[in-house]
């Protein structure tokens, strides 16, 4: 689970969008939170406890505050009075909260959701997901959604070569889309290491490309880096996403939405990955004479493979 934080000032204060939110408790950060509220006024030896106890919370389910203690380097009383200071009873209860928590996070908590609706039957799973993606494709056709789609197409077409960001289970989706690209005769690039290794595949980003990025729920602050970058350099943006109205989208050139299927439900990339080859198809044929080359090319590699 991820905790809530304020995005840092730096000294290059181009780079990081101020998108900050009021802070607020849910079931999910509570530990976190009150950590956070508490921390100024407790002991280092508590506090170092407290840390631990917040970046390893399957740890916490799973042992006794004696057995915690025996892998944080304290004693079990350390334990408990930080579990207390932390304004939990002891330790049953922020075993409580954290389980909580866990039951409504995602994606445990959107398959548990998807589980009650099927009662276990495989076949009313399978028939969930063509029924998912069959109305998700009919919002596609949307007229709004389609322009929105050639317009991304527009922004992209000419660029001289394609950044895809892409995290998590979205990597391979920005991979196929590189793949294509690439056999289309497109330059394109796939970048969305986390941490600092991100800041080297930002390295050679530059006016001449074009940015496609894939960004679910509420954006982390590698995406917003990545965008605050291009802003700066002046590079426009494509974003694909599930949330439309959230400040990175609206530094979007252009938006293409995401439907991943039910609210509460395992999320689908079936739809997404229909924009995206769409998105692909209008590009090709935009420059079908680079598009051919490329193809025949191809073709001539694999005959000599062959």
């Amino acid at each position: 689970m991820k905790t809530k934080k304020k995005v840092a000032k730096r000294q290059n204060s181009h780079l990081v969008p101020q998108e900050v939110e009021p802070a607020q408790e849910s079931v999910e950060d509570s530990l976190a939170m009150r950590l956070q509220a508490k921390e100024a006024e407790m002991p280092p030896a508590m506090l170092r406890v407290g840390h631990y106890l917040n970046r390893n919370r399957v740890a916490v389910l799973a042992n006794s505050a004696a057995e915690l203690a025996s892998m944080i380097g304290t004693s079990d009383a350390t334990v408990i009075r930080t579990v207390q200071a932390l304004g939990f009873q002891g330790l049953a209860e922020l075993r409580q909260s954290i389980a909580t928590g866990i039951n409504f996070s995602t994606p445990l908590h959107h398959m548990r959701q998807t589980l009650d609706e099927v009662n276990g039957k495989g076949s009313d799973a399978a028939d969930i997901v063509i029924d998912t993606h069959i109305e998700s494709l009919l919002k596609m056709q949307m007229p709004e959604e389609r322009e929105q789609l050639h317009k991304a197409i527009a922004v992209l077409h000419g660029a001289a070569r394609i950044v895809v960001y892409a995290a998590g289970p979205s990597r391979p989706l920005a991979e196929y889309v590189r793949l294509l690209m690439v056999r289309h005769g497109q330059p394109a690039k796939t970048i969305g290491y986390g941490g600092i290794g991100l800041a080297d595949e930002l390295l050679d980003l530059s006016e001449q490309d074009r940015l496609l990025i894939l960004s679910y729920g509420k954006p982390y602050k590698e995406v917003l880096l990545v965008a605050a970058e291009a802003a700066a350099i002046g590079v426009p943006v494509v974003l694909v996403t599930d949330t439309p109205n959230s400040k990175l989208a609206r530094s979007a050139a252009a938006i293409v939405k995401a439907h991943r299927g039910r609210t509460s439900r395992v999320a689908l990339h079936g739809a997404t990955l229909v924009a995206l080859e769409a998105l692909i198809m209008g590009l090709a044929v935009s420059e079908q004479g680079r598009t051919m080359q490329s193809l025949a090319r191809l073709a001539a590699l694999r005959a000599a493979l062959a």
